[in-house]
């Protein structure tokens, strides 16, 4: 009788669900690779429903079920009970898309892989896109910054944030769940969620990014934020914000606030970056421009850097580390604000 009793106990025990102490909590989502059963237990494999994962769906991860997981706990939608667990091996677990915490898939990496420039020994390169907004408005005047941007705000006569893009150029949409990428692709980005950032700094980047008003950092965060590297969305937008305040301090700035209206040759924007940053600064900087009518408009220009970035580091020491690039369009006009 004793030992009919103790192999019931241990016939309940092994269906019990592992303890919650035994549990590690984990945030953001697993993205099924194929096909896995997903039981109600690890140890006995029941599985109420003959729940299997969808390829390409995404899951909510609920914890893993010891620090070196070989299973994840889920929600599945729909399932009775909702909460199971499924091998690892089963599926991509990918970061809270709103940037509050990046959290690292299996491997440990959080960016693109050895992609991601920091591979091998490489130290990271990264491009910042930095526009001037008069011009990209002349193109895109129904867009709520242009329509609202006046002579006297913060845009008009200073360079705004396009972007900090992780380099390589495909290393984007890292560990993003499928539904979030096709609706960034879609240019829904209304549908993207709000990256998780301080006051401070979401005050910093909406005065740096008019863009913001059209949901813009939306589309940066998941796209390029996504493969940064930092922790978090808010460091991610600060750190881009502090390099983009260190430009506009520049001889780059004035140089461009002095020549609105004016045609302005490549070789003095080059000569005013090598001032500003150093000797041969310029060689890292690529000019675009478009046609509006008659006129050739400088809309933006892209610098590569390379280093750690941090709200200390010098943007000149980024730039001497990176490769020189093709100088692009060989010089154009400083827009003013409104539509020419």
């Amino acid at each position: 009788m004793y030992r009919a009793m103790t192999a019931m106990v241990l016939a309940i025990l092994a269906a019990w669900p592992a303890p919650a102490g035994a549990e590690v909590a984990l945030g953001g989502y697993l993205v099924a690779r194929e096909a896995c059963p997903a039981p109600q237990s690890i140890r006995r494999e029941a599985n109420p429903g003959d729940v299997r994962l969808e390829p390409g769906r995404a899951y909510v991860l609920v914890a893993k079920n010891k620090p070196a997981a070989t299973h994840y706990l889920i929600e599945v939608e729909g399932a009775e009970p909702p909460r199971r667990w499924v091998a690892v091996a089963c599926g991509e677990h990918v970061l809270p898309a709103d940037g509050s915490g990046i959290v690292a898939p299996p491997g440990g990496e959080t960016g693109g892989g050895e992609d991601s420039g920091a591979a091998a020994g490489r130290a990271p390169a990264y491009v910042l896109a930095a526009s001037w907004q008069p011009a990209f408005c002349e193109g895109k005047p129904d867009k709520v910054e242009c329509a609202t941007q006046t002579a006297d705000r913060f845009d008009a006569g200073n360079f705004s944030l396009h972007g900090l893009w992780p380099q390589p150029r495909g290393n984007v949409f890292c560990h993003v769940p499928p539904d979030l990428v096709d609706a960034d692709k879609a240019g829904d980005w209304a549908r993207l969620p709000a990256p998780a950032l301080t006051p401070q700094t979401r005050a910093r980047l909406e005065r740096a990014m008019p863009g913001t008003m059209s949901n813009l950092e939306r589309h940066e965060w998941i796209k390029h934020g996504t493969c940064y590297g930092g922790d978090t969305a808010d460091e991610y937008f600060a750190e881009s914000v502090t390099l983009l305040d260190a430009l506009n301090a520049s001889p780059v700035r004035a140089l461009f606030a002095t020549s609105v209206g004016r045609e302005v040759p490549a070789p003095l924007i080059r000569e005013a970056f090598d001032e500003g940053f150093g000797a041969g600064a310029g060689d890292r900087v690529r000019i675009a421009c478009r046609k509006d009518g008659e006129r050739n408009l400088i809309v933006e220009m892209t610098i590569g850097l390379s280093g750690e970035i941090g709200e200390e580091t010098a943007l000149g020491a980024l730039i001497a580390a990176a490769r020189p690039t093709d100088p692009g369009c060989p010089g154009g006009v400083v827009d003013e604000v409104g539509l020419q």
